[in-house]
């Protein structure tokens, strides 16, 4: 089914619009295609459009919020096994091509306060970083029923793109300045920039990513999350909120339980994919916050490499009448595994949607 912005919109901030969500949201994990099509599926089930999973109405916002550094990417070597690249950071990364999506750094641009300062530039506002003309045509789309959505740096995320997670981590004791000048550089470049954005279009979805988190809890504590990641969300979504957002959205991998209730204060109000293998329990999370976050995936893709009675047992724990009715969209918790049988996955799709009534 497809959602247009209004229903959707409705249904994260705990209106029951009559359905529920199910979704898939990331896909297939490398090499599952040549699982999947040895197993007899078709085309259609491998792409994963045989399903017909819900799907919003969405568009992004046609501007750029990331860093602007002039780099091209370069390859530096290229065999069967992996890529390495010179990326647009001027970091060296390393791609393993059979298990791997996303690049690994091997080094990264900052180490101290100097070597921020010869690259802060990369975050300054310019009128370039807005595309007048495609905004206009979004404006449209909104019209028409489409949720437009904007991406800004992650508070954790950015900082660490440019320092290392070990690095980041240290820095918040030994160099504090340097993240607060980072974040309050960033918090400047999207403010403006936003600022001329909503004389045009208003938007829906505020989205950061900032995968943060292992199965132990995040990198970041309470304490970091409130000296470092919340003046800067604070100060952008006050101002995104008064100008019609409804949704604030974080996506980070792992256990978040530690601090969810800092987000909140943040005002993140929609956080995914809420992993069970790491102690994200949607129906506890439920439970304790209510509908102040709606919650996207949480079902436990290993699962799925089970029997068919635990994909019943998980499915039956995690659709259940605190869950329903609005502010959750039932999903995967991440992408689907390898030595996931096809024969399972139809079998999950098809009770799924009959616990929803769909």
């Amino acid at each position: 089914m497809v959602w247009d912005r209004e229903k959707y919109l409705s249904h994260c901030m705990f209106d029951y619009t009559g359905d529920e969500m199910f979704t898939e949201i990331f896909g297939l994990l490398i090499g599952l295609d040549k699982e999947w099509a040895a197993q007899g599926a078709n085309a259609d089930e491998i792409d994963l459009s045989a399903f017909n999973w819900d799907r919003t109405l969405s568009t992004g916002c046609p501007v750029n919020l990331s860093a602007v550094t002039g780099i091209e990417t370069k390859v530096l070597e290229d065999n069967s096994e992996y890529i390495i690249q010179s990326d647009r950071m001027g970091r060296k990364t390393k791609l393993v091509k059979q298990v791997a999506t996303i690049p690994l750094p091997l080094d990264y641009p900052v180490k101290d306060f100097d070597d921020w300062l010869k690259i802060k530039h990369w975050y300054e506002f310019n009128e370039s970083r807005i595309d007048t003309v495609a905004l206009e045509q979004t404006a449209k789309l909104r019209e028409q029923g489409y949720l437009v959505h904007v991406w800004m740096p992650g508070g954790f995320d950015e900082p660490r793109q440019l320092l290392g997670e070990e690095a980041l981590c240290i820095a918040c004791y030994d160099q504090p300045e340097l993240i607060e000048d980072i974040l309050q550089t960033i918090t400047s470049m999207v403010l403006k920039t936003l600022e001329r954005v909503v004389d045009v279009v208003k938007i829906d979805v505020l989205e950061v990513h900032d995968d943060m988190a292992g199965k132990s809890g995040p990198l970041f504590g309470p304490v970091q999350a409130d000296r470092f990641m919340k003046p800067y969300y604070s100060k952008v979504w006050e101002f995104l909120s008064q100008n019609g957002c409804t949704l604030f959205s974080q996506d980070s991998d792992g256990n978040m339980n530690p601090i969810i209730e800092n987000l909140l204060d943040c005002g993140i109000n929609y956080m995914y994919p809420c992993e069970p293998g790491s102690g994200m329990d949607i129906v506890e999370i439920r439970k304790k916050y209510g509908n102040r976050v709606c919650l996207k995936g949480g079902i436990d893709k290993y699962i799925l490499r089970g029997s068919k009675e635990d994909i019943r047992r998980e499915l039956e724990y995690k659709i259940c009448d605190i869950t329903k009715g609005g502010g959750t969209v039932f999903a995967l918790d991440h992408r689907i595994p390898n030595g996931v049988p096809i024969e399972n996955y139809r079998y999950y799709v098809k009770l799924g949607k009959e616990l929803l009534g769909k």
